[in-house]
């Protein structure tokens, strides 16, 4: 019998009490930490958060209204309009007035026990209206004894604390890959390169989109193919495997096509984000596809070139909300070539580094994901009681 099953036998043997998610969690508004300029740096010292995807937005060297909360002092960001939530055990500013943040009534539950617990309600919504005063802190949940709560968080932590050690190590590898990779396509070492301009070892073409934009039936119907846009190129230089829009066979005719294997950029918006396509599709205009490539360079190294270029420059694109890059301006970019032996030799070492940073079927992201299924299949297990 394990400690878990021993503390609910003695404890609560018929079934725990259920809650309000308000009774066990108290929330403050985010008023007085909200952040007043957006002006953020790397050098400042107080990250300013949001509760969704993105968490750190920068960091500003405001010195009034912090949230003080610490390692001893922890606290749930909660975002009001989706549902997505973070645990965060250091100073802050809030960037939204939608955000709240979350603390335990600790007579009733630890906060530890109700952010696990929160993940088991996966709530999230995308309809734009406040959730938590409505519908959120009205969800009852399981509240056994503080004995029992502890001993479930104490498991569900050491998932949580594998899953952040991989997730630190696949930070690490992608560094050490970017170092390699800008170390070796810009080695001077021996004189043995040449210096071209992307438009002398190849041509591209940008793609188009179907006329009239968002007509069905350009879009829909029998024999539609994927249609990528700059969303669906991922940075893993793969496209996601189903692209958000497909095209028809009355539009086809009048887009680009690019079939499996081609190499293609995105030229607006998210520029320089690169893939190497694994199957037959149509590109959007905001994407360009590259053709009639030199014979003096491996189209692999090509690929990691115009990635480590993309590093480089894109602060320097254009435009405010939008930014974008002319061709005028890409093609003159310059590309060391050097003997086709050394630039196997780097794909070779760039290849093993992007397999361990990338591969979703092997390598770090695989494994992580495998330790966050883990998790979540025992969180939800573990978080499951009969109602007393």
């Amino acid at each position: 019998m394990t400690k878990l099953e021993r503390l609910i036998q003695e404890l609560c043997p018929g079934g725990v009490e259920y809650k309000k998610v308000g009774e066990a969690v108290k929330y403050e508004q985010p008023s007085k930490y909200l952040v007043k300029s957006t002006n953020y740096c790397d050098d400042y010292p107080t990250p300013v958060l949001t509760a969704g995807q993105t968490f750190i937005l920068g960091y500003t060297n405001e010195t009034a209204g912090i949230f003080p909360a610490s390692v001893d002092d922890p606290v749930i960001i909660f975002d009001d309009f989706t549902g997505a939530f973070k645990w965060v055990d250091f100073p802050f500013k809030a960037k939204s007035s939608a955000m709240k943040m979350l603390t335990a009534n600790e007579e009733i539950a630890s906060l530890r026990y109700i952010f696990h617990l929160m993940g088991n309600i996966g709530l999230y919504s995308d309809e734009h209206k406040r959730l938590w005063i409505g519908t959120y802190s009205e969800m009852m949940i399981p509240v056994p004894p503080l004995e029992v709560q502890a001993e479930i968080v104490r498991i569900l932590d050491n998932f949580t604390e594998l899953t952040a050690e991989l997730t630190a190590e696949l930070t690490a590898r992608k560094k050490q890959y970017e170092y390699y990779r800008d170390v070796l396509l810009s080695d001077t070492s021996d004189n043995d390169f040449e210096v071209l301009s992307v438009g002398e070892v190849s041509k591209f073409r940008r793609g188009s989109f179907p006329q009239p934009y968002g007509n069905k039936e350009w879009y829909d119907g029998e024999g539609a193919m994927p249609f990528v846009q700059v969303a669906d190129i991922g940075d893993d230089m793969r496209l996601v495997e189903d692209t958000k829009r497909k095209i028809s066979k009355v539009a086809q005719p009048k887009s680009v096509f690019a079939p499996k294997g081609s190499i293609i950029i995105s030229l607006q918006g998210s520029i320089g984000r690169i893939a190497v396509t694994q199957y037959d599709a149509y590109i959007d205009r905001t994407v360009a596809i590259f053709s009639d490539i030199s014979d003096r360079l491996i189209p692999k190294y090509f690929v990691y070139q115009l990635q480590r270029i993309f590093t480089v420059k894109e602060k320097t694109a254009r435009g405010s909300t939008i930014k974008t890059i002319t061709k005028e301006e890409f093609t003159s970019f310059p590309i060391m070539v050097p003997p086709i032996e050394k630039q196997r030799r780097i794909v070779d070492i760039l290849d093993r580094f992007d397999k361990l940073c990338n591969d979703i079927s092997d390598g770090l992201p695989a494994e992580i994901e495998a330790r966050q299924k883990q998790y979540e299949y025992y969180r939800d297990k573990l978080l499951t009681f009969k109602e007393l």
